[in-house]
């Protein structure tokens, strides 16, 4: 029976994995679209999220199932309720990637200006190394990586309030692009909360190694 659970936790574990590559994948082409202004890729994206809600409700479905038929204790118990609450997080990261390739396809229908002035690679590179590192600390159960990604919450956080700044002077000064620069701030807005889900593992995995709850702590360290 003991070998039987540890199979089914290392089955959950590679599954929350491979959602996360997949969140990830789909994050990793909404910034292309983005970038290229392709409502094809976009639209992609958006017929793809089906394949990730399926997997993340059979992850729930396995988790719930450890929980009635092993009933775990102490540590076991948190790992898997850490799994359930992650994989949730993790298929939030897929509807926000959703969300941009929406405002993609918006974006291909509005006026467009020769130059945006803005570059949003920097902020994808601070959410998904969030998101990567985020994963990595689950599966080493690693509470100081775990922090670290915390902390840089705080850098996305700031790359946001950048490009919210920037887009308010294009609207003021280009008032008839209005409407795509707020399609624009849109997906920064999601990028921001793709960093906040790859926070609130890091949370998770916090409590799951040291029992410590970091939630609402300014100093999570």
């Amino acid at each position: 029976m003991k070998r039987h659970f540890e199979n089914e936790l290392r089955y959950l574990k590679e599954a929350v994995l491979q959602l996360s590559e997949e969140a990830e994948q789909a994050v990793r082409q909404a910034i292309a679209a983005v970038t290229e202004m392709n409502p094809e890729t976009a639209r992609q994206i958006i017929e793809n999220d089906e394949e990730i809600d399926q997997s993340e409700i059979r992850i729930e479905e396995e988790c719930l199932k450890i929980l009635a038929l092993h009933q775990p204790m102490a540590g076991d118990l948190r790992y898997v309720i850490a799994l359930l609450k992650m994989n949730n997080e993790i298929e939030r990261i897929g509807d926000l990637a959703v969300n941009i390739a929406e405002r993609v396809i918006n974006l291909s229908q509005e006026k467009s200006p020769a130059e945006s002035g803005l570059d949003f690679n920097p902020m994808l590179n601070e959410s998904r190394d969030m998101l990567r590192n985020a994963l990595k600390s689950l599966v080493e159960q690693d509470s100081r990586l775990a922090t670290d990604v915390i902390i840089h919450d705080d850098v996305v956080d700031d790359m946001h309030q950048e490009n919210f700044r920037k887009i308010s002077e294009q609207i003021q000064k280009n008032p008839s692009y209005t409407r795509f620069y707020l399609s624009m701030l849109s997906v920064s807005r999601n990028l921001e909360r793709i960093a906040d889900c790859a926070t609130n593992i890091c949370e998770d995995v916090i409590y799951l190694a040291q029992g410590k709850i970091v939630r609402h702590s300014k100093n999570p360290a």
